[in-house]
């Protein structure tokens, strides 16, 4: 299988973001939906509404998130609102809780945990979406990157306690750990399906390596400096470069990010969706400067 390109920049601005998509060489079409995480209140990792605004202005995007299924100030649309125009989206961009007026079933034909992913029904809205992720840490899944903001991410409120519990929402935060990850890329494969692979591109932001996610209300604090800027149009290439990233590091930071990566399996997502065809594992650095 030939190599999938991950392109790279150290520079972590608005105008590398804009040139970080370029090289990607592709054309997200008609209505175009840039997911990212608004962040629980609290936390203030999440990506900078400033730093995205001009490649969300380019392409005319509206930012789009979803209900969470856990206690905190995003679980109720009401809440999650407040939340979004708190930390500043709604002041950049048009802003869109998918899940507000329900969910839509999407198949799964080939999951391994999961046969159905349940997603914000506003996705019917959208003819393509920029993956925009912040990559780092994550109490559960080891890291949050492209795989978890497509499939976590974009389902719904309930979607989201189904992922958790591999096919039953009532175990949430009980079900076995690598069927947890497993349906996780369950659920990416019917968000690819759904848009299709040339309506679909993945920016992973690293920076503010925390190993929290920013659905955590009092992250801990990043230990490791940030590594920069890396993109692909494919999934799994771009969350295996950033992981190997962070195992490669010269930073002695890095440690706790890695222990909290490994402790969770977090790689074996990545290994999933291989294993489904969602992408390659290896990959080529294109560095951008």
């Amino acid at each position: 299988m030939t190599k999938s390109k991950v392109y790279f920049t150290k520079e972590i601005t608005s105008e590398s973001l804009i040139k970080i998509y370029e090289a990607l060489n592709t054309e997200l079409k008609g209505k175009v939906a840039v997911k990212i995480s608004t962040g629980e209140p609290g936390g203030h990792n999440f990506l900078d509404p400033n730093l995205i605004k001009p490649l969300v202005d380019k392409l005319q995007g509206t930012i789009v998130e979803c209900n969470t299924a856990y206690e905190g100030r995003r679980n109720t649309t009401e809440e999650h609102w407040k939340a979004i125009e708190e930390h500043g989206f709604t002041k950049i961009a048009p802003c869109d809780i998918m899940d507000e007026d329900g969910e839509i079933e999407l198949p799964v034909p080939n999951g391994k945990q999961i046969q159905k992913n349940y997603v914000g029904s506003h996705i019917k809205n959208y003819d393509s979406m920029l993956i925009l992720s912040h990559f780092k840490g994550h109490a559960m899944g080891g890291f949050g990157g492209a795989l978890k903001n497509m499939s976590i991410g974009i389902a719904s409120s309930h979607g989201k306690a189904y992922i958790h519990g591999a096919g039953v929402p009532e175990n949430i935060w009980t079900a076995d750990h690598d069927s947890f990850l497993e349906a996780m890329a369950d659920a990416d494969a019917s968000v690819i399906d759904y848009f299709k692979e040339e309506n679909l591109a993945y920016i992973n932001v690293a920076n503010k390596l925390s190993i929290d996610c920013d659905c955590d209300a009092n992250p801990h604090d990043p230990e490791m400096a940030d590594l920069g800027i890396y993109a692909s149009l494919d999934p799994v290439a771009l969350d295996q470069a950033c992981y190997d990233a962070v195992k490669n590091s010269p930073d002695p930071g890095k440690a706790s990010l890695i222990e909290r990566m490994d402790s969770r399996n977090a790689i074996h997502t990545v290994e999933q969706a291989y294993a489904e065809g969602l992408g390659n594992r290896e990959y080529e650095i294109v560095d951008i400067g």
